[in-house]
């Protein structure tokens, strides 16, 4: 069968579908495409199951676009749609794209409505997406496979040494922890484990991001991107300005800072967090 997912949002948000996409590409033996914003097609080529992201811009689209997004999704024989999108366009949309199950939180196209929960962390979210289709997920069971020339090329790039190695990835902006701060901590850590390696996460596209995080012992990160690849990855993380219920139930895992606030936020528990405290 065929499954089409719309999926507005940022790149985070983007990364979240992964474990549900991969869910019924597997269950449903179903070659799977995605319709995103333009800015996150090059995330999806990091998931081996989807056969095509189409570019689509979900905020400001014009009668033009519907038309031509309509066009795409006529073409190939789709059976599923799951919708994360909202608006009298896209229910309009898919009333004429003849797809027989349509999953939706709302909207007259939906031939499924569903109830999205505000007590589970994003990827494991899309669970009341799949139920109506029968499918169990179990997000925090997801792991993101990379290309093992991705993971060396990565490696190399990286500080040599035996010790761990600390990734930092920061979102940057007035709201992020200061630069003072990422800058000190290495030498801080260093100061109780002078094997430690370290690194920023570093400049290029998402597949270079990836294969950064995925050579790393542990990340540090404020940056929902860097977050959301260490989780899929199975990286020991500590997200700042993450509350709890937006990060799985995981042994090197945990949130760290409240967000906005992150101006307030000590070295001293970030090294608490990372076990050097």
């Amino acid at each position: 069968m065929r499954a089409l997912f719309l999926i507005p949002g940022e790149g985070s948000l983007q990364l979240q579908a992964f474990a549900a996409v991969a869910a019924v590409a597997e269950r449903l033996d179903a070659r799977v495409q995605v319709v995103c914003p333009p800015a996150a097609v090059p995330i999806w080529a990091l998931h081996p199951q989807v056969e095509r992201a189409l570019a689509f811009p979900f905020t400001g689209a014009t009668l033009a676009d519907w038309a031509n997004l309509l066009g795409s999704v006529r073409e190939p024989d789709f059976q599923l749609c799951i919708n994360r999108a909202r608006g009298r366009q896209v229910d309009l949309m898919l009333a004429m794209s003849h797809i027989p199950t349509r999953v939706a939180s709302g909207g007259f196209s939906a031939t499924a409505t569903v109830s999205e929960p505000s007590d589970l962390w994003g990827a494991q979210a899309w669970q009341a997406f799949l139920r109506p289709i029968g499918i169990d997920l179990d997000a925090g069971a997801f792991r993101l496979t990379l290309p093992a020339a991705d993971l060396e090329a990565a490696a190399a790039e990286l500080p040599a040494g035996d010790g761990p190695l600390l990734l930092l990835a920061s979102a940057g902006g007035a709201a992020d922890w200061p630069a003072a701060r990422w800058q000190e901590l290495p030498d801080l850590i260093r100061s109780r484990l002078p094997s430690l390696r370290s690194a920023p996460a570093g400049e290029g596209g998402i597949r270079q991001l990836a294969a950064r995080i995925g050579a790393a012992d542990v990340v540090l990160a404020s940056d929902p991107l860097a977050s959301e690849l260490a989780l899929m990855l199975g990286i020991p993380l500590v997200a700042l300005g993450r509350p709890p219920q937006t990060l799985p139930e995981r042994d090197g895992v945990q949130g760290l800072g409240t967000p906005g606030q992150l101006q307030q936020l000590r070295s001293g528990d970030v090294l608490t967090a990372l076990g050097l405290g």
